[in-house]
Parts: C-alpha cells; structure tokens; sequence
C-alpha cells in the first residue's frame, strides 16, 4: 500500500477501552493519523470511521469492548458512520476469531498495523476487505535474555513538531516515524515508559499478545516528557506493564532510579507518579528514590494480587502478608503520608477458606488508600486455565462480595484518616460549585478524588495546584477548604 493523504480530509473517532497504557496508544494512532491529514473527533456519528481501541484484559474489559464496537456498528446501520475498525489488546489478542464472531467490524487490525494506520483506514473506505490479524505469541519476537533486546528495541530519537499539538519522533536510522496527539486536554497525562511484560503470572495472557519487555530509551521518554509539558500537561504518570523492571533490557535495572531525577528537572512538570510496582522489585535504591526525589510523588500502585503465599507460588508470583506488611511498613516510615493501592483476586484455583482468609486479615491489616477486587475467570492461553481445584463460581461470587465490601470499608477508613491533613490539589474538573482534583495520594480515575470547598472571594481553574485542608470524607473521596493557590 502507498501512503494516500486524503485531498479531502476523512475524520476518525478514537474511542479508548481499558488502561492507561491503552490511552497512550490511542493518543500515538490519533497523532499518525492527525499528520496524515485525518480530523478527529470525539463524535463517532460525525466520523468516517469508528477506530475502537479495545482492551483484552478480563472477561468485563472485553465485554465493554464488545459493546462499543456493536454501538458503532449500529451508528453505520443508521447512515452516520461508515465503517468500524478494531484495535488493541482484545484485536491483537483474538484477530481473526474475533472477525468470526463479530462481522459487524469492517476489520480487526493487531499492533503490527499501527504504523501504517492511515493506509489501513484509506483502504477499508474504499471498499477494500483487509485480512483480519492473525494472532501469535509476542514474546518470541524478540530475544529471551533482556540484555539481548537493545538492539532490537526499536529505539527513537525523539524531536518535537512545530506543532504544539503533535509530537513526532523517528526511529535511529530506519526513517519511520511515530507521532502523538493528545485527545484530552487535562493536565495529567500518562507517559508509557516501556511496554510488555517478562513475567509469568498464571492468570495473566498480557505477556502473549504484548511482548516481550522492551524499555524506552531515557531520552525518548525525557523528551516526550518535555513535549506533554510544553502542550499543559503539569503531572505525568510513568506507565508500563512492570515499571519496577524497566531499564534491565538496557543493562541498567537502576536506570528508573536514574531518570527520575531527570524527570523532575523538567521546570513544566510539576507532579511525577509511577504505576504497577512489583512487590519483589521494590529494591531499596528505587524506594530511596521515590521518596528522596522532588516531585515524584509519595504514591505507591502495589501489584500485590494475593496475601497467601502457597496461593502466590500457584500463580508464580513471589512474596505473603508477613513480607508484604513489611514492605508497606518500610513506605510508610520513609513517608506516612503514601498513597497505596493495590489489586487482587479472589477464588483463584484451589484457593482454601484457610488463603482467602488470610487475605482478608491482610487487607484489615495493610490500610490501603485504594484496593481493586476481581473475581478469578479463566483466560485463553493462560497456564492457570488448566489448573484443578476449580472454585465454584458460586463461592468465587460470594467471596467476591465480602472482600469488595471489606475493601470499601477500608478504603473509606484510610479516607477518614485524613481528615484534619494538609493537602495539594491538581484541579481537573469546574462545574458549577463543583471543584473536583486529586490529591497526591489519590492516582488517576481509580482512587477517588478531592473535592475543593471555595470561599466567596477565592476562583480556580483547571490545572492549578491548590493547598487545601482536609474537613471531610465520603468514602474514597475527600472534601477540603481551600487554603492557597500556587
């Protein structure tokens, strides 16, 4: 296929399911699309296209995708779109079986078509059928050993655009080039600072149709970051599958130690977060670091899935209560005032009362900020789909129930705690009286937000940091007087 810049300009509605790394993804395809003269926009019954970015991830996730990709379809029924095209993890991941049961998408298109979207979309407007993506295992993609991934790892040298919407960034040597467009205009962002995943969870098929782990180079990420700075983004949010291994494919597994400081020499950012933390990587040098470095913010996402550690062995994850209490212990003394959230799942195969009740001692024990509770399903292409010992859906249900309900009540405790503290607000949303932000403690979308009391003389805008004290909590949320504005 050549390259086909539309003399009238075809449109294109992003509609985004599932993660953040998945955000970053659909803001890379808007910025290609955007500098091949595609417009978008958030409509799709205004658009060409409905480009559906889906996610793969639980049986929930990939219902939603499900669901979007029907609601365009029926948009196209009703003559105000013209085609509905799948990507990410769940088109990646099912390509062709997903074309099977889904023949209302005019096309399912796995990750190798990113680069060259723009051509793929010209194509199906045209009337052309394109072969549906056939899945295979990423990891064998690149070398097993991480050390023997740098020269495969496509790294890029990145340089910005003149426009200050859209960054663009080429590959060494190899004259492609990657893009991206922001499609919000909030003042957080995330920055995917690696992709795949070298672990081996048995619950998990992530590694299977994201890869191998291949780190982005500093500079790469330096850069981007200047660019999300430049565009008014004030807060970013290191993202990847693993943040805690980045750098080992690079022959440095100190390097995140490294870049932060880096990061937060960066005058336009103000806040750094980090994402998915494995418990077993958590080494001294990077806790140090987290704590010790300016702007990168006392916030801690644990991937701790499980407390008991005969049932962590079974999904070959390291680690049990006694060693994760002492790691929440080592935060909290370097930094009382950590945000901490974690995920886990209830009724994995086999799992006893003796292991789910050990987890739930371990929740009443830990004080987390944010806890996400999933009920176990069974994943294509994962080893624990032939696991024995399966829990009955029933009890998977019930225990699901108790440990949500448990989690909530914990959560709004942790809340309450912080009423009386002193707290700085990135504000994201005016309506009205309504003056909603996040604290440091509290991540993007999933932790709860802090709800900024005015008084009669004070206004506020987007994107401003507020010093504010905390008078009230509603369960993960906080409400806080406003103090000062920076």
């Amino acid at each position: 296929m050549t390259s086909t810049r539309s003399q009238n300009p075809k449109s294109v509605a992003l509609v985004t399911l599932g993660c953040s790394r998945n955000d970053v993804d659909s803001e890379e395809l808007a910025g290609r699309l955007a500098a091949d003269g595609w417009v978008l926009t958030k409509d799709s019954a205004n658009a060409d296209i409905a480009l559906i970015n889906t996610c793969g991830f639980i049986e929930s996730a990939k219902k939603d995708s499900i669901d979007a990709l029907l609601e365009a379809h029926q948009l196209k029924e009703n003559g105000q779109l013209r085609a509905v095209v799948a990507v990410g993890c769940m088109a990646e991941r099912y390509g062709k079986e997903l074309a099977r049961e889904l023949p209302e998408a005019d096309a399912i298109l796995g990750f190798d078509s990113y680069q060259n979207i723009s051509d793929r979309l010209n194509a199906i407007l045209s009337g052309e059928k394109l072969e549906s993506h056939t899945p295979k295992d990423r990891r064998t993609l690149l070398p097993i050993a991480p050390i023997d991934r740098a020269n495969n790892s496509l790294l890029r040298s990145s340089a910005q655009s003149g426009d200050q919407e859209l960054m663009s960034a080429s590959k060494n040597g190899q004259g492609a080039r990657i893009y991206r467009k922001r499609l919000e205009d909030s003042p957080y962002a995330p920055l995917k600072i690696a992709s795949g995943c070298d672990r081996r969870c048995t619950f998990c098929a992530i590694p299977q149709f994201r890869g191998a782990y291949l780190s982005r180079s500093p500079q790469e990420i330096l850069e981007e970051a200047q660019w999300l700075g430049s565009v008014g983004v004030s807060e970013i949010f290191l993202v990847s599958e693993n943040t805690t291994s980045y750098g080992k494919d690079l022959g440095d597994l100190r390097l995140l130690e490294k870049l932060l400081p880096e990061l937060a020499a960066i005058d336009s950012i103000a806040r750094i977060r980090l994402s998915y933390l494995q418990p077993a990587e958590i080494r001294p040098s990077l806790l140090q670091a987290m704590i010790s470095t300016e702007k990168v913010l006392p916030y801690f996402d644990i991937s701790f899935q499980h407390a008991s550690g005969s049932l962590l062995r079974r999904m070959r994850r390291f680690g049990d209560s006694e060693k994760f209490l002492h790691l929440l212990s080592q935060v909290r003394a370097l930094a009382p005032e950590a945000g901490i959230r974690s995920n886990f799942i209830v009724g994995f195969p086999g799992e006893s009362d003796e292991e789910f009740n050990e987890l739930t001692k371990f929740l009443s024990s830990c004080a987390l900020d944010a806890i996400g509770i999933f009920p176990y399903s069974d994943e294509d292409g994962t080893e624990a789909l032939s696991h024995q010992n399966k829990v009955d859906p029933d009890l998977i249900a019930s225990r699901f129930e108790y440990a949500t309900s448990l989690a909530e009540e914990i959560v709004s405790q942790r809340a309450e705690d912080r009423i009386g503290d002193e707290v700085e607000v990135l504000i994201e949303f005016i309506d009205g009286d309504t003056i909603e932000g996040r604290s440091a403690h509290q991540g993007p979308e999933v932790d709860g937000s802090t709800f900024i009391q005015a008084g009669p003389d004070q206004s506020f805008q987007v994107g401003q940091y507020v010093r504010a004290k905390v008078v009230e909590s509603a369960g993960a949320d906080l409400i806080a007087r406003a103090d000062q504005v920076k």
